[in-house]
C-alpha cells in the first residue's frame, strides 16, 4: 500500500468504521508514522493537529480502536480503517462522532457476543449452556422460537411478534455457531443469489 501523504502536506484524512456495524465513527488524520505506528501496534494512532503530535485514540480515555483492517481508496490519499472500539469513540460519550445511534448492524454485534460467550466457556450464560447442550438441542429451540413467532403472526399484537422474531434471531445466530457458520456466509448466498 503506497499512500500518497504529499497531497495533504504529510497529512491523509481517516476515516474509522466500526468493523460488527459498519457504523462511521469517526474521521482523523495520520501521518506516516502515525500510519507506521497504527500497523505495527494494531492500534489506531492519529497525528493530532491541535496537540502536534501522535495521539493514540483512547490513550487517556482507555476507550481504544483495535485494528481489524486497513483499505486505501482509489487515488491511495484517504484511509479506511475498521477497527472493533472498546467504549464510546466520541470524546462526548456517544458510539460515533457523528451522532449516528441506530439499531442497524447491532445483529453483527450479537453475533460477536454469542460467540465469545461459547468461544470463553461462560458458564453461567444460557447461550452458552444451550450451545453446550448440543445441535440437536439448539436446533430444536429454532424450531419453537419459530413456530412461536408464526402463531404471533397470525394475532394482533405487535410486540409480542416483534419479540419472538428477536428470539428467533438469537437463535438462529446460536444455530449458525453451532454449524461453524456467520451471519455472514448466509449473506454472501442471498448476495448470489440477487444476481
Amino acid at each position: 500500500m503506497n499512500i500518497d501523504f504529499t497531497k495533504g502536506n504529510g497529512l491523509v484524512p481517516v476515516i474509522i468504521q466500526d468493523n460488527n456495524t459498519l457504523q462511521v465513527l469517526m474521521l482523523g488524520y495520520m501521518n506516516e508514522e502515525a500510519y507506521n505506528k497504527t500497523k505495527e501496534e494494531n492500534r489506531v494512532t492519529f497525528f493530532s493537529r491541535s496537540k502536534n503530535r501522535l495521539w493514540t485514540k483512547g490513550e487517556e480515555s482507555g476507550n481504544f480502536l483495535n485494528v481489524v483492517d486497513i483499505q486505501i481508496d482509489c487515488d491511495s490519499d484517504t484511509i479506511l480503517v475498521k477497527a472493533n472500539p472498546f467504549g464510546p469513540t466520541c470524546h462526548t460519550g456517544t458510539t460515533s462522532c457523528f451522532k449516528e445511534e441506530t439499531a442497524k448492524g447491532f445483529v453483527y454485534d450479537l453475533q460477536a457476543t454469542i460467540n465469545q460467550r461459547i468461544d470463553e466457556n461462560d458458564e453461567n450464560s444460557y447461550t452458552n449452556k444451550l450451545y453446550k447442550r448440543g445441535i440437536n438441542k439448539v436446533a430444536q429451540k429454532v424450531g419453537e422460537e419459530a413456530v412461536e413467532l408464526v402463531i404471533e403472526a397470525k394475532d394482533n399484537d405487535d410486540n409480542l411478534f416483534k419479540n419472538e422474531a428477536a428470539d428467533l434471531m438469537y437463535h438462529y445466530l446460536i444455530l449458525l455457531k453451532a454449524k461453524g457458520f456467520k451471519l455472514e456466509d448466509i449473506e454472501a448466498i442471498l448476495k448470489e443469489r440477487a444476481n
